[in-house]
């Protein structure tokens, strides 16, 4: 940074500020540690050569910082994965139940809302298709804040609903199911190449509810990438080019998650080993009736208080897939 040509390149000047801010933090953290360890070594010398017990209680008090410190630094240790700290892309697709299904995909909507809430993140939703009767059948949504796609990888995979059906005049039990999956917003710093001559992008009338620039313009953009059949989609914005901008984040987003798991799978392979496909399987059932429980299928993890659970609460479960994928 100190070179007299740092800022000749901005982009990449940027790059290197913010990383170094990042290290500093990380650096100043362990370093406060350090003296607060200090601080409680001279306070034990002070209480046990003055035989001041009244001491005690601040060294006591000292140490409960320290540990809740280093449990937070232990924590994000199992968030180092390459993308683990960048804003996050999350999808949610309605699958088998019909009507339940698409209303079931709303409420996990309405989960992710109130825990990117809780967690301080901004949301964007990019792309909604609601469904006909009720609930979505799909939705995108870019979360933006430290460590989003870290603790929303843990989410990826079918989850399941059992309840009696609101839909169904014979209030009978019905059982649901909706799909999330996850991708880094890995912004321009991943060389991601897209011909243009591998687009074909749609503009189409925004539908859905909304203000009057609903169905008036075709500000909608939906691009598919012809070699590997991907197909995104924004209508949220007024602007088609706003619209085609953050079609192009997902489908860069979509395409570097494609090249990885080519790679996972050529790795796979070269080790004869089966690959574990998370958001191929189902992960965690939502049960309302006959009894209420909402149970990880991976960890084991059980709460009872479902409505707590709806509500966002959902640190418990993804600590739990954390700790899991360490160990």
């Amino acid at each position: 940074m100190s070179e007299p040509d740092f800022w000749s390149d901005s982009q990449q000047a940027q790059k290197t500020s913010q990383q170094v801010a990042r290290l500093k933090e990380a650096v100043g953290r362990w370093s406060e540690m350090q003296s607060q360890v200090e601080d409680v070594e001279t306070l034990l010398e002070m209480a046990e050569e003055e035989e001041e017990e009244s001491l005690y209680g601040e060294i006591r008090s000292e140490l409960d910082d320290l540990e809740n410190a280093l449990d937070q630094l232990e924590f994000e240790i199992m968030l180092s994965g390459e993308h683990d700290r960048k804003g996050a892309i999350l999808e949610i697709h309605s699958g088998a139940g019909g009507t339940d299904a698409q209303d079931w995909a709303e409420m996990l909507l309405r989960m992710y809302m109130r825990w990117c809430e809780n967690k301080g993140y901004q949301t964007q939703n990019l792309d909604l298709l609601p469904g006909e009767e009720a609930g979505i059948k799909s939705t995108t949504v870019m979360v933006t804040g430290d460590y989003a796609y870290g603790y929303l990888r843990a989410e990826i995979g079918i989850h399941r609903l059992v309840r009696l059906s609101p839909f169904d005049a014979g209030h009978r039990r019905h059982t649901s199911f909706a799909s999330v999956f996850v991708y880094p917003d890995i912004e321009d710093e991943v060389e991601i190449e897209i011909n243009d001559s591998d687009l074909r992008i749609d503009t189409f009338r925004s539908g859905g509810p909304g203000g009057q620039h609903v169905n008036v313009t075709d500000s909608a953009v939906r691009i598919t990438h012809l070699p590997t059949g991907i197909v995104v989609q924004c209508q949220n914005e007024r602007s088609q080019h706003r619209n085609r901008d953050l079609a192009m984040k997902v489908l860069r987003a979509r395409l570097y998650e494609y090249e990885m798991e080519k790679k996972a799978e050529e790795m796979a392979k070269l080790h004869d080993e089966k690959r574990d496909i998370a958001f191929g399987s189902q992960i965690r059932s939502y049960v309302l009736h006959p009894y209420r429980m909402v149970k990880d299928l991976r960890t084991g993890v059980e709460v009872g208080d479902v409505d707590r659970i709806m509500d966002g609460d959902l640190d418990g479960f993804i600590e739990a897939w954390l700790l899991r994928q360490q160990q």
